[in-house]
């Protein structure tokens, strides 16, 4: 294999990568979304500089994307911080977890999502729509809703999850120093509300010592719902060089 060929490739195996590399349409991604308010110091020790936090509020998620070329339907469940960047506010992502394997290295290595391996669900009981976390046989998160009680508004539900993403992508070094440390953003686009629900909720967090979901500790519901959607994602784009920092300083 000649230099251009290696250079070619994005992952390893060179062979056969994880994942393919053109960008696909999510269809019928379903969201299970609670935002609930949380404790300041926690969110200061977790969420990285420049990012500011303006209110301790979190949203716990669970997704089913019910189809994505290349990659095939897979549950995910995930934390976001509420912050702001300048002007701009957005969400910052602490920690994802996914029952697909090509999703979750393709996401971690294309972008910057703090994926790993979990097993979330997604699923519809006695009138409740319940989303659970699980670390191998243990529980770690349980989050209810009542189904399609109330609907809701699309606008408002297009503005909930399109909000800008920030995340950090870092590339450790041979000498387990950061090559690559940079706080980067993306953005869903072109996206299609197909349904939007709101309903009591309530979310249960479990401690476990290697998944840090309870270290955001529940205080109290702020809001709930349940989303039905088309979309895509857009590219990270890096908006802070942590390594300029270091070298200006």
């Amino acid at each position: 294999m000649k230099r251009d060929q290696v250079l070619h490739h994005l992952s390893t195996p060179l062979g056969s990568p994880p994942y393919p590399l053109a960008a696909n349409r999510f269809y019928d991604r379903e969201y299970l979304n609670i935002v609930y308010r949380t404790d300041f110091d926690v969110l200061r020790a977790i969420v990285p500089e420049p990012l500011e936090i303006d209110e301790p509020l979190v949203r716990f998620e669970v997704m089913h994307m019910g189809d994505i070329g290349g990659l095939g339907p897979y549950t995910e469940a995930g934390v976001a911080v509420k912050v702001r960047l300048g002007d701009e506010e957005g969400e910052y992502l602490h920690a994802m977890y996914l029952d697909n394997f090509p999703a979750t290295v393709g996401g971690r290595e294309l972008s910057a999502y703090p994926k790993a391996i979990g097993t979330p669900r997604l699923y519809v009981e006695h009138g409740a729509l319940i989303g659970t976390l699980d670390i191998g046989t243990v529980r770690v998160a349980t989050a209810t809703m009542g189904y399609k009680h109330f609907p809701l508004d699309l606008d408002e539900a297009k503005a909930q999850i399109t909000v800008p993403t920030y995340m950090i992508k870092l590339v450790p070094g041979y000498d387990l120093r950061p090559r690559v440390a940079d706080l980067v953003r993306t953005q869903i686009t072109d996206i299609t509300v197909k349904e939007a629900w709101t309903a009591p909720g309530r979310l249960q967090l479990f401690e476990h010592a290697l998944v840090p979901v309870a270290d955001l500790p529940v205080r109290s519901i702020v809001s709930v719902s349940h989303i039905v959607t088309d979309l895509n994602l857009a590219p990270a784009v890096p908006v802070h060089d942590y390594l300029s920092d270091d070298q200006a300083g």
